[in-house]
């Protein structure tokens, strides 16, 4: 039944999210909320100028219905595995969704801006940070509340490890960094929607594998709204997910991860997002130490691969098979531990 309700899950929210499409893309359109396209990105990227953008907004119907769905299903069919809406996982399964859905609508008012204030910086960095790190700390400090936060984290080749204080100092950076790191992925057409579609149902395996039913429905729904998000974000692109959709896809990866009690793998079936952001922080590193040379040829480094002659598709395609590679090894790990 547990399947049956992921597929559920999965599946409503893949045809509400590609449907909804149908009705938000032309209002896009009308109301003109075209992204406009920097000069610094490869020239061949210019011809997006105008695409609309703040496309993400089908994950918040397709999401969250399909999640309904899921577990409206499993309510119905199997009421004690749920455990009742006050058990620790049900909370953690809403506290889940509402922290996607804030991260998202950050990302929303970053969007909003640029395109209808017109302001192409968006969302001040300090105002976007501080609304990030509210968020956060709302988050952690509910899991604490629930009983659902651990300090306890296995790591690779260390076993289980109590890191105490610097556990939450840890989950904060973690959090916000992988967020921020999910929006950098958002790049090129269908890329974050195809990396985050194979996370979660990495995410969603997982789940099942350690008994959590909740946290692998809205996996499955997070993995059916990508899929069905690819209808319009597949190469080439009708519609672009903008911050709106990024931070929300971010939010759900890191609240999947800690509602699972399993946070380290992020390291895992994050690789994709972490090597995006360390390909920035080292491009930029590098390049004050040496007063303007560059390691990559432009970052995050899906650009550099783009201007090595790979075609977005082919970009799409190695990247989701090295996110496979990071979930395969995820499964393997907590298999193991």
């Amino acid at each position: 039944m547990e399947k049956n309700a992921q597929m559920a899950a999965s599946f409503g929210a893949l045809l509400i999210t590609a449907g909804s499409g149908l009705l938000i893309i032309p209002a896009l359109r009308r109301l003109h909320f075209g992204q406009t396209i920097k000069e610094i990105g490869p020239t061949w990227h210019q011809g997006k100028n105008g695409t609309p953008t703040m496309g993400g907004m089908p994950f918040y119907l397709g999401v969250l219905a399909g999640a309904v769905m899921g577990y409206g299903l499993l309510a119905v069919s199997v009421p004690g595995l749920l455990g009742g809406w006050l058990s620790d996982r049900c909370i953690s399964l809403l506290l889940a969704v509402l922290t996607a859905y804030l991260f998202g609508f950050v990302g929303f008012a970053d969007d909003y801006i640029k395109v209808v204030k017109k302001r192409n910086l968006g969302l001040k960095a300090r105002y976007k940070i501080v609304a990030q790190t509210l968020i956060n700390g709302a988050y952690l400090c509910a899991l604490q509340l629930n009983g659902t936060l651990s300090t306890v984290v296995a790591l690779p080749l260390l076993g289980r490890v109590d890191l105490g204080w610097a556990f939450y100092v840890l989950s904060f950076l973690l959090i916000i960094g992988m967020v921020n790191a999910v929006n950098l992925t958002d790049g090129i057409d269908g890329l974050c929607s195809c990396v985050t579609f194979v996370v979660m149902m990495g995410f969603m395996f997982i789940a099942s594998l350690l008994g959590n039913t909740t946290m692998s429905l809205f996996a499955a729904a997070v993995a059916g709204g990508c899929a069905g998000f690819l209808a319009w974000n597949f190469y080439p692109a009708k519609v672009f997910m903008g911050d709106t959709g990024s931070m929300f896809l971010g939010g759900a990866v890191v609240t999947v991860a800690y509602g699972l009690g399993r946070p380290e793998l992020l390291l895992f079936l994050g690789v994709i997002y972490l090597i995006e952001a360390f390909s920035v922080m080292l491009q930029v590193s590098y390049f004050k130490l040496t007063h303007g040379k560059r390691i990559f040829k432009m970052t995050p480094i899906h650009h550099s691969f783009e201007m090595s002659g790979w075609s977005e598709i082919k970009i799409d395609c190695a990247f989701s098979l090295v996110a496979l590679a990071g979930a395969v090894l995820g499964g393997v790990f907590v298999y193991l531990t």
